[in-house]
């Protein structure tokens, strides 16, 4: 091997350890800031000196079985260094190392087409390693650092095949001959492995779309609900306005009165005084508690169980202040008294004597915010994972649209049936 052939040979191996040292480090974000920068091209620098030594000084192929050593341990350390990490680390350079079979092969398919020789293919890897390089960096490497924040399950299913390539790539090329004997098990090996992560992530693409498409249809109908709910409050919210405008007119009123009363027109103020007190009570929201909102929600549904025929009972206070936001306790009374309701309409249709019992406790030490709502059922209620399924098409998404919210400030509910009675418990 001449001058020529020894430097260019050099030059494609530093080149190789480069782009995916580069890549590996962009792909776990070890390149954000300049002093990560600096570390890693010192570090980097540092680890060219043994591979050269190892080029000049050692066989190409024992070079080849240490090349981990030299180059992809000492890479993995210098990373972990720079993020802190192992695992996306190891990610990064195993998937950095597949990048480079693709560097490999436009060099072979170039050799192939001009029908040159080993120069031909080491300074045709040599010429693409910057411009691949650059292309990579720009549409691979984002997506590799968003993948970055998955769960360490999600790492691990993206981060197998090219463990396995790996694995693949060393144990039938480099410590063995069996890819160039050509054994149908070793060449066949590579694209059974497409097959199966194929199959495997068409699956895991379908479970995952199911999910997406569940949580779409409960936030949809959630949102649906909110509005409803929201919608309502402010309706009652304005016929307070109202009746607080009342008050303050109550002057004019008695004037208005004073001069019937007067005129000796004691019907007109009769008459006037019955229209005043009708709008009035029309307009009366019921104070069950501290808490604005849960007046509103009381009151709302007081009213149109009291039209049905079925009697509702309140025990206990809500705080006027609450951690749980307004929205969130409004789905949960809402759905909650919404499924209470329609439980008890067919009940009172019968005559039978209908009774929606709330409790309410707020444990202020704590910060807990417990309740317990009951309705009598009649039907036999069905259970699925601890949640009751409704029969008919349409319902059942209130008490996961319950679940869902209670979930998410990290508290407890439980949905049961006892002696007649449906018991939704919450504790917040």
């Amino acid at each position: 091997m001449n001058t020529v052939q020894i430097v260019v040979s050099l030059l494609n191996d530093a080149a190789v350890s480069i782009f995916g040292g580069v890549l590996s480090a962009a792909f776990c974000g070890a390149l954000d800031t300049r002093r990560c920068r600096l570390i890693f091209w010192l570090g980097m620098a540092l680890m060219l000196i043994p591979q050269g030594m190892a080029y000049l000084f050692l066989d190409a192929r024992f070079k080849m079985e240490i090349y981990p050593l030299i180059l992809h341990f000492p890479l993995l350390v210098l990373l972990r260094i720079l993020t802190g990490k192992w695992l996306w680390p190891l990610i990064s350079i195993l998937s950095a190392y597949l990048f480079c079979q693709i560097r490999r092969w436009l060099a072979l398919f170039s050799m192939a087409v001009l029908q040159g020789d080993d120069m031909t293919q080491k300074l045709t890897e040599l010429v693409i390693t910057l411009p691949l390089l650059l292309l990579l960096l720009h549409f691979a490497a984002p997506a590799f650092r968003q993948l970055m924040e998955y769960p360490v399950k999600n790492q691990c299913q993206f981060g197998s095949i090219s463990a396995m390539y790996y694995a693949f790539d060393y144990l039938s090329r480099v410590y063995t001959d069996l890819l160039s004997t050509g054994a149908p098990v070793v060449v066949e090996f590579m694209p059974t492995v497409c097959g199966v992560a194929y199959l495997c992530f068409l699956a895991y693409d379908s479970t995952e779309e199911r999910k997406r498409s569940l949580l779409q249809q409960t936030q949809d109908n959630l949102t649906l609900q909110i509005s409803q709910a929201t919608r309502e409050i402010s309706s009652l919210r304005e016929s307070q306005a109202q009746a607080s405008r009342y008050r303050h007119d109550l002057r004019h009123h008695m004037q208005y009165l004073l001069s019937c009363i007067e005129n000796g027109r004691t019907d007109m103020a009769q008459d006037y005084i019955a229209g005043i007190c009708a709008e009035l009570e029309s307009q009366r929201v019921q104070r069950y508690c501290e808490n604005e909102t849960v007046n509103l929600i009381l009151s709302a549904f007081a009213a149109r169980a009291e039209k049905a025929g079925i009697a509702m009972k309140v025990q206990g206070n809500f705080p006027a202040v609450l951690t749980v936001s307004d929205n969130d306790l409004c789905v949960i009374l809402s759905n909650a008294l919404e499924n209470a309701l329609h439980a008890c309409l067919p009940l009172a249709a019968s005559g039978k004597l209908c009774e929606i019992q709330l409790r309410f406790h707020s444990e202020k030490r704590k910060g807990k915010l417990l309740f317990q709502i009951s309705n009598p059922c009649e039907d036999d209620v069905l259970f699925e994972k601890g949640l009751p399924v409704s029969r008919q098409p349409g319902h059942g998404i209130g008490t996961k649209s319950i679940y869902a919210v209670v979930e998410r400030y990290r508290g407890c509910c439980a949905f049961l049936v006892e002696n007649g009675q449906f018991i939704l418990r919450v504790c917040l």
